[in-house]
């Protein structure tokens, strides 16, 4: 079996695990149950995650760096970008790590590699949970989502969204605008500084940010969600523009053993916008 080479730091652990198929960076926290969370193109660190932290309390959190993603293994061929590499390479960590099963929870594109993890290998997840995502391509077909070109802040958006990209930015600026950025995906952005804290900080992976705008293009798994076998749990703010409401409420229709809940005052964010109820719907769905 391969195995953890760690060393603690602050609030999360950073550990490194080796696997069959590389070394990747993950941070752990919390005691229980194992959930795996991660996200396509956020660079995790010490300092976490607010989706992540949703199950720290109750469960043993692994957040995972993916490929070209903080220090975890760099991508040799383009194709190991691909969300279901992402996928069979978080299946290598669950067996280095020795468990038959775990939990998987997943955020935005997180709940979009969670919905290809379920379809694949439903028997390695005694649960699924599925945060603001979407089963097929989401921009293009709902004008309602912000990066399509018909929403009135999609030239905002797209703006912030490269110049995130761009490795030269000072740590305040890239602070400024990813507060910019994340304001445009909360029910009420007057409360930005209420539900973020600056002690919870992350970075983008540009590599892993460009191959995704390009895959999502042709992404289309709903006719395999009949396949997911195992307990799904789908979550979504009524006013998502990121990932619009429609597209949860298809990936319930299409998994026979879901659930779903909409928060009614929140966006993009209801683990942030309705904090407390997020957490009592997750605990209520977990509770093994």
């Amino acid at each position: 079996m391969m195995g953890i080479k760690g060393d603690r730091m602050n609030h999360w652990n950073r550990t490194f695990v080796e696997t069959t198929r590389g070394t990747f960076e993950v941070f752990v926290k919390g005691e229980g149950h194992p959930v795996c969370v991660t996200h396509h193109y956020s660079e995790f660190n010490e300092s976490g995650d607010y989706y992540a932290d949703v199950f720290t309390s109750t469960h043993k959190v692994f957040l995972v760096n993916l490929r070209e993603a903080g220090n975890s293994e760099k991508a040799n061929e383009p194709y190991q970008l691909t969300m279901i590499e992402v996928v069979f390479d978080l299946e290598a960590i669950r067996e280095s790590l020795g468990y038959s099963t775990w939990t998987y929870a997943g955020h935005s594109t997180g709940g979009m590699i969670g919905l290809i993890y379920g379809v694949r290998y439903s028997n390695s997840l005694d649960a699924l949970i599925i945060t603001g995502a979407a089963a097929r391509e989401y921009a293009y077909s709902s004008p309602e989502c912000i990066y399509n070109k018909n929403h009135p802040y999609y030239d905002k958006m797209q703006y912030l969204i490269e110049s995130l990209k761009k490795p030269d930015i000072s740590s305040s600026q890239r602070k400024e605008l990813s507060k910019e950025r994340t304001r445009l995906s909360l029910f009420r952005p007057e409360k930005y500084d209420e539900y973020f804290s600056p002690n919870v900080h992350k970075k983008m992976s540009a590599v892993r940010m460009n191959f995704f705008a390009r895959e999502v293009l042709t992404f289309d798994i709903t006719r395999q969600l009949s396949n997911i076998s195992t307990r799904t749990l789908i979550l979504c703010g009524r006013h998502d523009v990121q990932c619009p409401l429609p597209y949860s409420q298809e990936i319930h229709e299409q998994i026979l053993d879901s659930q779903f809940h909409i928060f009614d005052e929140s966006n993009h964010y209801p683990f942030l916008e309705e904090k407390e109820f997020f957490k009592k719907v997750v605990h209520d769905f977990t509770i093994i």
